[in-house]
């Protein structure tokens, strides 16, 4: 400990003579009842002190980059491919800071859930890609809605609308039921344990319908540092063929005139565009500028990317990675 606070004064606090900071760290061991130390700490803080700083570098390579900022080198390298190299770094630096409210919104409005503004974004978005309805309530289906945030916007946005708020794990939907029961505008959602991969014919057909699909979350490694460590290359394909049979399966359930919003909090193309492309044939793509100008509190649009699909990059945005792409049956 001595060590750590030695070396963060002579690097990062100007104000305090280097001298000052390996006297006080010696004396720190010496206080402890560790006299034997003093030696090692001494020797360890004056090259730290002499030892010329770090000169910005002129270029780095991706792999170099991932090293220093602890991401798997071929996931980045997947990135400067994708997004430039510029951007790959930028994600990388996002990563490694704490998360916290993005900026993209006035504030939070009232009444709705506490949830990350990339997220918020997905779901104003969905809430604006309504269409018009006569004669009856719109059907709205949140596909894969747990834990729920997604739902409570589209629940406040949409209040003459019957809302169905499904889920495959009865854990997580008993968890968001709770969560339902706190805003009093979710009263009237429905809410069932469902498959979203074999969605049968019963449920009828939908006006709208968020398909907020499980995904590899590489958009939110900042909030699940984890992932990074856990991820391998093989699981983006597993990922790809589950979000396409679950997209299938949810536009067999869209009504004529309906729209169906596809997005993860993925960055990876496999499973966004390429699942969006494979089953966009006879669909119309809703365009997203349309959409994003209907966002209500909505003051950044800053990196926001894409006109037939919304693509947002940690540290290009102030949000977190997100994809999402509006499809209608016509």
């Amino acid at each position: 400990m001595a060590l750590r606070m030695g070396a963060f004064q002579l690097l990062h606090m100007d104000r305090i003579p280097a001298h000052a900071a390996l006297s006080e760290s010696v004396e720190l061991c010496r206080a402890a009842g560790h006299p034997h130390a003093t030696g090692m700490v001494n020797a360890i803080l004056r090259k730290i002190a002499t030892a010329p700083m770090p000169k910005e570098k002129v270029f780095e390579l991706p792999a170099s980059f991932a090293e220093r900022l602890g991401h798997p080198a071929w996931l980045v390298e997947r990135w400067a491919s994708a997004y430039g190299r510029a951007a790959a770094m930028k994600i990388c630096e996002a990563d490694q800071q704490e998360p916290g409210r993005g900026g993209l919104f006035v504030e939070t409005a009232e009444g709705l859930p506490e949830i990350d503004d990339g997220s918020r974004l997905v779901a104003e978005i969905a809430a604006a890609a309504m269409p018009e309805v006569e004669g009856r309530a719109p059907r709205v289906w949140d596909c894969c809605a747990a834990p729920g945030g997604k739902t409570l916007v589209m629940a406040a946005r949409l209040p003459a609308a019957e809302l169905l708020a499904t889920d495959v794990s009865a854990k997580r939907l008993a968890a968001m039921q709770g969560r339902l029961r706190r805003y009093p505008y979710a009263a009237e959602v429905k809410t069932a344990v469902l498959d979203a991969a074999k969605a049968p014919a019963s449920l009828g057909e939908f006006d709208l319908i968020l398909c907020d699909v499980p995904c590899s979350g590489t958009g939110t490694l900042g909030r699940n540092p984890e992932i990074r460590l856990r991820l391998q290359p093989e699981e983006l394909a597993r990922q790809a063929a589950r979000q396409q049979m679950i997209l299938a399966s949810a536009l067999k359930r869209l009504a004529l005139g309906g729209r169906l919003v596809y997005s993860t909090c993925s960055l990876e193309p496999e499973e966004c565009e390429a699942v969006v492309d494979a089953a966009a044939s006879g669909y119309r793509r809703v365009a997203m500028d349309e959409l994003v100008r209907r966002v209500p509190g909505l003051i950044s649009t800053d990196g926001l990317a894409g006109e037939a699909a919304l693509r947002t990059l940690p540290g290009v945005c102030a949000c977190d990675g997100f994809y999402a792409a509006v499809l209608e049956r016509v």
